[in-house]
């Protein structure tokens, strides 16, 4: 079992504020803005702690950069956008078929996956006067 800290509540109540995904520093950047003295290693262990517990879901920027969010707790996909970070939960039935007939044909079994899907949404598009409608997305390994 997780010890509860101070210092996960403030974390955990950060990202309750927040929309998206954010990384560790951005959470320390508003703990430090409200006055709170917590050190950025201890908010980075307490992030990595929630992940764990599946309180927030993770994911890598193409730079690597571990971003954070709050997430619900069915199992679901993303769709992220590179431009504002706006974030889509979605359900994917033909990916999780896929994931377990691929698994099954290689002989492993109790498998998991994550998928996140990079594109750019509809208001980064117009903002850069490229062309409204469906968002074109790519598929994009998650770290």
């Amino acid at each position: 079992m997780v010890r509860t800290t101070r210092q996960r509540e403030a974390v955990r109540a950060v990202f309750a504020d927040l929309d998206g995904f954010h990384s560790a520093q951005h959470v320390h950047a508003r703990l430090r803005t409200a006055g709170d003295s917590v050190g950025l290693s201890t908010v980075y262990r307490a992030v990595q702690s929630l992940a764990d517990d599946g309180e927030l879901d993770s994911i890598r920027t193409d730079s690597g950069e571990a971003l954070y969010r709050r997430c619900s707790p069915q199992h679901h996909h993303h769709l992220v956008c590179r431009g504002c970070g706006l974030t889509v939960e979605v359900e994917g039935p033909a990916v999780e078929q896929w994931a377990d007939r691929v698994a099954g044909e290689h002989g492993f079994d109790d498998v998991s996956h994550t998928l996140e899907i990079f594109g750019t949404c509809t208001a980064c598009r117009a903002a850069a006067g490229g062309p409204a409608g469906d968002p074109a997305v790519s598929a994009e390994p998650s770290g």
